[in-house]
């Protein structure tokens, strides 16, 4: 079906009322043998894969590169990150700030075991070179209490000190109780951290940068 604007309409009944001299070269004519013509109708089609090339192609490959490089969304599932994160949750990742710098003491870090793990989502509590020890409901870092406010209960267990290797991190979920975590599985080495938990997005009441 042909579309048309309203100055075609216009066009078109004017020209019903009156006659127009056109010059000789804006006079149809029939094509020469074998020329082929067309209706028009291909160059809208055209029209279309052109604007798909110069925006929509474009868009999603930015949108891969962010994914890849930058960011990504990803949703908290299970208790470990109770009471500061809980199942639902959605979170930006961050994957920038870990190709600039190590991670640092108490970042939320989303890592895997080894590379082939499910995803897991817990906070930094020693770095490399640090001896981690837990007694006495605490943690010890290098033999000083570890100031964990973010905790609402006290670390149950003990944990005989251990040196945390080169490139690793010892990370621990903020639910002592309810977490499978370093004190388990041992320290994680950092390339297997998918970056920084940084930004809570939904849901409305916990919109806000995570610390």
């Amino acid at each position: 079906m042909d579309e048309y604007r309203d100055d075609d309409v216009a066009v078109a009944q004017a020209a019903q009322n009156e006659s127009y001299d056109l010059p000789e070269d804006a006079m149809p004519t029939a094509p020469a043998e074998g020329q082929s013509v067309t209706s028009g109708s291909g160059r809208r089609r055209g029209g279309l894969w052109r604007e798909i090339g110069e925006t929509i192609i474009p868009a999603i490959i930015i949108a891969l590169l962010i994914h890849v490089f930058l960011a990504q969304a990803t949703r908290v599932y299970g208790q470990s990150m109770e009471p500061n994160l809980h199942t639902d949750m959605r979170l930006v990742v961050e994957k920038v700030s870990y190709r600039l710098h190590s991670p640092e003491r108490g970042d939320i870090v989303v890592l895997r075991v080894r590379p082939d793990d499910e995803l897991l989502i817990k906070r930094v509590v020693g770095l490399p070179g640090d001896e981690v020890a837990i007694h006495d409901g605490r943690v010890y870092i290098n033999g000083e209490p570890l100031d964990e406010s973010y905790l609402n209960q006290e670390t149950r267990g003990n944990l005989a000190p251990r040196v945390v290797p080169p490139l690793h991190v010892f990370v621990m979920g903020d639910n002592r109780r309810a977490s499978n975590d370093s004190r388990s599985f041992g320290p994680v080495h950092i390339d297997n951290i998918l970056g920084k938990a940084w930004f809570s997005y939904w849901p409305p009441e916990a919109v806000g940068s995570l610390e």
